[in-house]
């Protein structure tokens, strides 16, 4: 709430690297009984008027009535401001008269209200009666660069733009569902505690996130459209919009609803510069080890029946497809074993996930040697656990498997599986794998697992607490193999810089990425921050035969609209939101 028209030329002192347009026409006076928009606005997050009933005049900017129950208008000239907004809402029915269109200059009497969250509210006049004075032009603010804070966006509010960009898509979950794309002036965004420590470090990164990312909205507040209007072309395989990619020349007014700023388009985006699909990684090493977050696989009751189940594929179709991805991704990355995430704890039968995932990658070819590690029961006690496979023609097991069940892995973080392995002359090496618990249930979490507000989450603590639990099981050899080294592969939904990850680091254990010098690594992307949940932990005596390593983001910066929901392609693309890692070892001699 904030600001106006030669504002264009004040808002270069907020916002220095703006061009501001032409000055609109001068002042000729204020009507007598007529508030200034900026005045309504205020220099606050909510208006000082909120709750008085006042009249102003501006230029309609955009008619939302039908998709958002409003209109924006906009000051023909600004106060000298910068902290003001010019712009203003009006709730407003498709119904109502005067049918109002860009360029409309209003006169309207109503009451000021603030719609949407405290701390994120819309400044509006509720009940507007609307008088047409005539036809003028409102300029769009050129935005050129993002404001020197987070709060600045608040002296925008209401106010025509144009961002000719280029910007970076920096989110695609809701485009699908909502029509929105996060975008950010710069790079993409990264999860702050993925770069920074948590706490001050994390806090500052989140401000700055939160400065450069604005969202591109469809100005239609409805679930899954038909279309997204605004794209130049339909989202397909050659146009998949991932993050990464860059648009040019959205246009709109700036809104601010569901919590965050919004730029309600007006006009379709002049061009999409689209972030290409990788091929899947190559990696050096005589072993390759993958690690893969399966999303959910449930196979119903294994013959058919049993949809929808209580995670995964709602259908035995959509179970069908989920599985083609799946065998579509490890097939691609040819790895010669695989840590699985979110796999059905359903047993080690015929009918079961796991035996029906193999069973599919051995008919698949061109590898038919596909064989899974039985644990006997679980691991655990999770209606999901962690799964391992192999190749019997590469890997030779070593002694039986083994787990944990107590302590933190009794009921929050699913049970850890271990499993000794030989590739042909080489040493004895462990293979664990692991899935901390996640970041949900906030509401269930009591104690240290609260969020302590220092950017890691809820079940910091246990997650904490099933790193040292995890470290010192391995430290007894579980499975009695002696082996020469172990890798950590999984989810362990932590951060590279949080708690659980810096205190393996300390008692020894290498990041397989920063061994390797990868530049930026990231598996996942929540809310268009992009991060490892996923990480390949190696002890000091595997860290020296490691070769490389890659996350292959084949799902992670694709839309949702390429999922097994959707998707009937029986490509790899958004077969889960992690990307799968692969790691390269010298192992064979």
């Amino acid at each position: 709430m904030r600001q106006r028209l030669p504002t264009l030329l004040l808002l270069t002192l907020l916002l220095p690297a703006c061009e501001a347009p032409a000055p609109p026409p001068a002042a000729t006076g204020p009507t007598p009984g007529v508030s200034a928009i900026a005045e309504v606005q205020g220099r606050g997050p909510r208006s000082p008027l909120e709750g008085q009933e006042v009249q102003v005049e501006g230029v309609v900017t955009g008619n939302f009535a039908r998709g958002l129950g409003g209109v924006f208008i906009q000051s023909l000239e600004g106060d000298g401001d910068p902290a003001t907004a010019e712009g203003l809402y009006l709730t407003r029915s498709p119904e109502a008269g005067p049918r109002l269109r860009p360029g409309d200059h209003v006169r309207a009497r109503g009451q000021v209200v603030e719609l949407g969250e405290e701390g994120a509210s819309l400044t509006a006049l509720d009940g507007a009666e609307v008088e047409l004075l005539g036809r003028a032009e409102a300029q769009a603010l050129e935005l050129t660069a993002a404001p020197a804070s987070a709060a600045d966006w608040e002296a925008l509010e209401g106010m025509l733009m144009r961002l000719p960009g280029p910007v970076t898509v920096s989110g695609n979950e809701n485009l699908g569902r909502y029509g929105e794309l996060l975008v950010a002036f710069g790079e993409r965004l990264f999860a702050p505690t993925e770069r920074a420590l948590p706490g001050q470090d994390a806090a500052a990164l989140a401000e700055d996130n939160a400065r450069r990312s604005l969202r591109l909205d469809d100005a239609r507040d409805r679930r899954d459209p038909d279309r997204i209007w605004y794209l130049p072309e339909p989202l397909s395989a050659t146009a998949p919009l991932r993050a990464g990619s860059r648009v040019r020349g959205a246009t709109g007014v700036l809104d601010q609803r569901h919590g965050s700023y919004r730029l309600q388009l007006t006009e379709g985006l002049d061009a999409v510069e689209q972030a290409p699909r990788p091929e899947p990684p190559a990696v050096a090493g005589e072993v390759r080890l993958a690690a893969f977050n399966l999303l959910n696989l449930f196979n119903g009751d294994g013959k058919g029946g049993g949809f929808p189940t209580a995670r995964g594929a709602a259908s035995s179709d959509e179970y069908r497809r989920q599985q083609a991805k799946l065998v579509a991704t490890l097939q691609a990355m040819a790895p010669d074993a695989v840590v699985l995430l979110e796999l059905e704890n359903d047993g080690y039968g015929a009918d079961s996930s796991l035996a029906q995932l193999v069973a599919a990658l051995n008919a698949a070819g061109p590898a038919r040697d596909w064989r899974f590690v039985d644990a006997g029961q679980g691991p655990g006690h999770d209606p999901i656990r962690v799964g391992l496979i192999y190749r019997a023609e590469r890997l030779r097991p070593v002694g039986a498997p083994a787990t944990v069940e107590d302590g933190p892995f009794a009921e929050l973080s699913r049970a850890p599986l271990a499993q000794a392995f030989r590739a042909g002359d080489g040493p004895v090496f462990l293979v664990v794998a692991n899935h901390f618990k996640s970041k949900g249930g906030c509401a269930e979490a009591t104690g240290l697992d609260r969020d302590q507000g220092d950017g890691q989450a809820c079940f910091n603590a246990t997650r904490l607490a099933s790193a040292r639990r995890l470290h010192a099981w391995l430290a007894g050899d579980p499975t009695g193999t002696a082996p020469a080294g172990t890798v950590l592969l999984g989810d362990f939904n932590a951060y590279a810089r949080e708690d659980p990850i810096r205190w393996l680091l300390a008692e020894g254990w290498s990041d397989a990425f920063a061994l390797a010098g990868v530049e930026g690594p990231y598996s996942y992307v929540y809310r268009g921050q992009a991060g490892r949940l996923d990480h390949a932990l190696l002890d000091a005596g595997l860290a020296p035969r490691l070769r490389g390593v890659a996350a292959w983001h084949a799902n992670a910066d694709e839309a949702e609209g390429f999922d097994y929901r959707r998707d009937d392609s029986g490509q790899p693309w958004r077969a889960s939101d992690h990307d799968p890692l692969l790691l390269g070892l010298d192992l064979a001699r």
